[in-house]
């Protein structure tokens, strides 16, 4: 079972786990008919989408999917479609967020961003794509369409217009205008915080816990004090991080002119508020640890978001 071993193996399982359900669809692309007289035409675009999904990273929003798929009394990898569709969602995020017209970042996970190795044109394509095929990787499973349905809805609207999109531009509306501390706690719901909740409740949809359900309430509260936790460490070491170890450039906040946790509370106070809401989000697990639920991990992740280095 994939969910044996200490946090970081277990990280590690679950992240093969969906490369690999991944990869299956990607290479699919690849050989697809449709394109047998034109694979250099089109082969830019799956080699820009297959070079970000496939760059690396934490896979901390799959880790999500299972690990609250297995608290509701599911297998864990029952869930790998609904990890792999919040993965390329994620991915899509990224590719966007490092255009020139976003953040304008070189580095991403140690490597040159998207568009700098192919274009800005065919990087806000890939994105694109990203975004549009993860909710047919979604469907890839035996679930009933009444389960895959409530999967697909929250995965839309998490990241969409009133959700990780709508962050976004809260994000880029910081760079010209002061942010107080509740505009900036509704910035990390939307942007960060959105895909954090929907990977949870993706997690206790695959296990067939649906709304006003303990487990699903249990997630939210989780996901909403772990995403913030994560967020203010992102704003820290923007400031403190090392761009080697961090894989991105740092000081990009301050460059772009935006308020953040860092510059509203100061360093200690970014730090002291991250492990207030690390404290909250391990006591939202109570729900599960009092069912006789295992939640070590979880626990250990929670320390581990404040406690990183990228």
């Amino acid at each position: 079972m994939l969910q044996n071993g200490s946090l970081f193996e277990k990280i590690k399982k679950y992240s093969d786990f969906t490369e690999k359900f991944m990869k299956k669809h990607v290479d699919a692309l690849y050989e697809n008919e449709d394109f047998a007289y034109a694979r250099e035409a089109v082969k830019p675009l799956f080699d820009s989408f297959s070079y970000s999904l496939f760059a690396g990273g934490k896979r901390l929003r799959p880790f999500l999917v299972y690990e609250f798929c297995a608290l509701c009394g599911a297998s864990p990898e029952s869930a790998v479609s609904y990890a792999s569709a919040i993965e390329m969602t994620h991915t899509f995020s990224l590719i966007h967020d490092d255009l020139p017209c976003m953040d304008n970042d070189d580095m991403r996970r140690g490597k040159p961003t998207n568009h700098k190795v192919f274009g800005e044109d065919v990087a806000l394509l890939a994105g694109d794509a990203l975004f549009l095929y993860a909710p047919v990787i979604a469907l890839d499973n035996g679930f009933d369409a009444e389960r895959n349905l409530k999967a697909v809805r929250i995965l839309s609207e998490s990241a969409g217009v009133t959700g990780m999109i709508a962050g976004q531009q809260i994000d880029m509306w910081t760079e010209s205008n002061a942010a107080d501390k509740k505009t900036l706690t509704l910035l990390q719901k939307k942007k960060t915080g959105a895909l954090f909740e929907c990977a949870c409740l993706l997690g206790c949809i695959a296990a067939g816990k649906y709304e006003n359900t303990p487990e699903q309430s249990a997630a939210k509260s989780f996901a909403k004090h772990a995403g913030l936790a994560f967020q203010i460490t992102d704003d820290v070491l923007d400031v403190c991080g090392d761009s080697k170890e961090l894989g991105k450039n740092v000081g990009s906040d301050e460059a772009n002119g935006k308020t953040t946790f860092v510059s509203l509370l100061g360093i200690e106070g970014a730090k002291v508020l991250a492990e207030e809401e690390t404290e909250l989000a391990k006591a939202a697990l109570m729900a599960f640890s009092n069912a006789g639920k295992d939640v070590s991990s979880l626990y250990e992740l929670s320390d581990y978001i404040i406690n990183r280095k990228n």
